[in-house]
């Protein structure tokens, strides 16, 4: 899933978001933003949901299904 911690890197800094500030509008720990934007892990469904909303995409364009 490299193309959806590169979205989601990519969001975060268009938005002039820490990690930590993503973090926290998503109620996850910073150590999971970390690790998602390293692609060591994914979000479970209703993480990636909330992301999606957050950053106003949809799921498909989080995970390359769309550009």
């Amino acid at each position: 899933m490299k193309i959806f911690c590169e979205r989601l890197k990519e969001l975060r800094q268009d938005k002039n978001m820490s990690i930590t500030q993503l973090a926290k509008a998503l109620d996850v720990n910073a150590s999971t933003v970390t690790r998602w934007e390293n692609n060591l892990r994914v979000p479970v469904i209703d993480q990636l949901y909330k992301i999606a909303v957050f950053f106003g995409v949809s799921s498909d364009y989080l995970i390359g299904l769309e550009d």
